[in-house]
């Protein structure tokens, strides 16, 4: 746990020198020190789903659950199709030209680790990290279009492997699974995560902020 702390404190200060934004006593300023007021947006549900937003508590809250379901209705090929085309539609440049229109000036992305690299369970060799592009290439997509309104991303870890926090709607936490706090292994793949993520966006003056770890409501 010492690591995983020690860690944030470099990832933060990476952040705060690298990137358009940083804090200038009370205030939040960009790199000619103006002071930025940050007006944001999360597409919520859109790279997570959430029981409570998808309006499936009940059925199925976490999305792990609501695969399952998928699943049994029309089986995995048909499933991966839907969770492809739900992620190309459900959030879009139009929107992002949308949001600057109405005066927005960040976006909030909240982000699944599946998207990124494998379950610590399907890892071909244990210790090792399988990279994903699916999740690099939404952030990139989301920087392009933002780019145009002069919009910050912030990137927020909202599912972390093995998930962070027992309401499980929001972390896709699977209690059948070592949760992120048991286990060695999601620890150091969620460090590995913020490494990557961090050495391809260190220069790139719209990424906001780093939401590291959501939500963390575990007893």
């Amino acid at each position: 746990m010492k690591k995983l702390f020690l860690f944030f404190l470099f990832i933060f200060s990476l952040s705060i020198h690298s990137q358009g934004l940083k804090t200038k006593g009370k205030l939040i300023v960009d790199k000619n020190d103006k002071e930025v007021l940050l007006r944001g947006y999360a597409p919520g549900g859109w790279l997570v789903m959430e029981g409570y937003i998808m309006q499936s508590a009940g059925l199925a809250g976490p999305q792990h659950e609501i695969r399952e379901k998928l699943i049994q209705l029309m089986g995995s090929e048909k499933t991966d199709e839907f969770f492809q085309k739900w992620r190309d539609n459900n959030f879009t440049k139009r929107d992002v030209d949308s949001l600057a229109t109405w005066g927005f000036n960040s976006i909030r992305i909240p982000m699944h680790y599946n998207l990124f690299t494998l379950p610590i369970q399907d890892e071909p060799e244990s210790g090792k990290d399988t990279w994903l592009d699916t999740g690099f290439e939404i952030i990139d997509k989301v920087l392009e279009w933002s780019l145009a309104h002069n919009m910050y991303v912030i990137l927020d870890l909202h599912a972390a492997p093995g998930g962070q926090g027992k309401n499980a709607d929001i972390s896709d936490y699977d209690d059948t699974k070592p949760s992120l706090w048991e286990s060695d292994e999601n620890k150091r793949k969620t460090v590995a995560l913020w490494t990557k993520i961090a050495e391809r966006y260190k220069d790139n003056e719209w990424i906001g902020g780093y939401d590291l770890i959501n939500e963390t409501n575990w007893p």
